[in-house]
């Protein structure tokens, strides 16, 4: 059954506190009306996805529709998170954009190999990220069909 993608929740790991309100202000102007959880490194989006420790209320960390994922965070990094959610049978459905500065080959290859979705380099400017999201939200959320828990 596919959900509304309106009402799917995104969750964004991210470490930036700056990066994060950016994507709030990109994805208020490029109309995303989901609901947007944050954690704010590895381990914190391990706990939200496997609803354990702060997170075990499923009312409070809702099974997002799309991870947008930053490769540099504190303790487990981007990488490991993506090789875990893709290797879980319960999460490996779950949509992972990588949403990252990095543009080495390395870590492109590493991320599709992993299992990543897309991979989207965050743009500098506020306007071409908005931009970006525009983009991403015509793609995720218009085009493809989502599976819905």
């Amino acid at each position: 059954m596919t959900g509304t993608v309106q009402t799917q929740t995104i969750l964004v790991v991210d470490d930036s506190d700056d990066d994060f309100a950016a994507t709030k202000r990109a994805f208020a102007r490029a109309g995303v009306g989901n609901p947007i959880e944050r954690c704010a490194d590895g381990d914190a989006a391990l706990d939200y996805l496997h609803r354990r420790n702060g997170y075990a209320d499923p009312a409070k960390s809702p099974r997002p529709g799309i991870i947008l994922l930053d490769l540099n965070l504190p303790a487990t990094d981007g990488r490991e998170v993506l090789r875990q959610v893709k290797s879980d049978p319960d999460l490996k459905r779950i949509p992972v954009v990588v949403l990252t500065t990095s543009r080495a080959e390395r870590d492109i290859q590493a991320c599709y190999a992993a299992g990543a979705n897309s991979y989207v380099q965050k743009p500098v400017d506020l306007a071409r990220f908005v931009e970006a999201v525009a983009k991403l939200k015509q793609y995720w959320f218009q085009l493809v069909i989502l599976p819905y828990e």
